[in-house]
């Protein structure tokens, strides 16, 4: 046993601590084990083939799905967020923003873009849940004032994909004040009488769902979505007892009147493009 675990040398072979899979070069189903390459995994939209399982992925991925020739162009991409109440908990909030930016490559936890979806116009806002969790401060919400601002002079669909763990706790009542700033901005788009279509994905949570999430012209989910305002877990420990099997999925939130239409990711085009067909008829 000792040859086996290598413990004279100080190695281990134990499969705890050894990676099944050599990190970038496969992609195992965090659902069904399924392992794939990467390139598969990719080229099947990030589903695990076997069981459909939507991976998160993020703006710059379903920018060149929905864009036609992957062509488009940012809108407010300089904005970035302030520190305004000076926040500190595990660290500054400033430490916290400049770290996300580094390692998302991003600025904040959404982007907003124009461009042409089967040869006609749209605005797409487009949340990166790498960026502090998806959550929704200030920036988050002026990008959807200019996104709705952007169809109203284009004359065009708007469509928002949400994902998101809620508001944004740093910025405390500037981010809560962006669900109704973003609320605002969308009855305005409806008064033009534009259409507005959400997609949740997975998560869509907290003030998100609670504002611009829940209130398309059509609300569609990808698979398997988690989809609410507070979580399973707080859920069940406010109610103290077990919850429905599913609880909280698309396909939950769609059989109790809260969703249109679940979408799987390879459709997602298509179907925007049917909705607006339909709207603009």
């Amino acid at each position: 046993m000792g040859w086996f675990t290598r413990t004279k040398e100080g190695i281990t072979t134990s499969t705890e601590e050894k990676k099944e899979t050599p990190e970038g070069l496969w992609y195992k189903c965090p659902e069904c084990d399924e392992i794939v390459t990467s390139e598969d995994h990719e080229n099947n939209l990030w589903v695990c083939p076997k069981c459909e399982h939507h991976e998160k992925i993020g703006s710059d991925e379903y920018f060149a799905l929905l864009f036609d020739d992957q062509r488009y162009t940012e809108l407010g991409a300089d904005l970035v967020a302030g520190d305004p109440l000076g926040f500190v908990d595990t660290k500054p909030y400033k430490e916290r923003l400049a770290k996300s930016r580094q390692g998302s490559g991003l600025n904040d936890a959404l982007r907003a873009a124009e461009g042409k979806l089967d040869k006609r116009t749209v605005v797409i806002s487009c949340m990166d849940f790498r960026f502090i969790g998806g959550s929704m401060g200030s920036v988050v919400g002026e990008k959807i004032a200019i996104a709705a601002d952007q169809a109203m002079k284009r004359k065009c669909p708007l469509v928002i994909i949400s994902k998101s763990g809620g508001a944004r706790m740093m910025e405390a009542g500037f981010s809560l004040m962006q669900m109704a700033k973003t609320s605002a901005k969308l009855t305005q788009l409806a008064a033009k009488r534009l259409p507005y279509i959400s997609v949740l994905t997975d998560p869509t949570t907290g003030g998100v769902t609670a504002s611009f999430a829940m209130l398309g012209d059509l609300n569609i989910a990808e698979p398997k979505a988690l989809i609410g305002f507070a979580g399973p877990r707080v859920v069940k420990e406010t109610i103290g007892t077990d919850l429905p099997k599913g609880f909280q999925t698309s396909e939950f939130v769609l059989e109790h009147g809260f969703l249109d239409l679940i979408v799987h990711r390879k459709d997602l085009k298509a179907k925007l493009s049917q909705f607006i067909t339909f709207f603009q008829s």
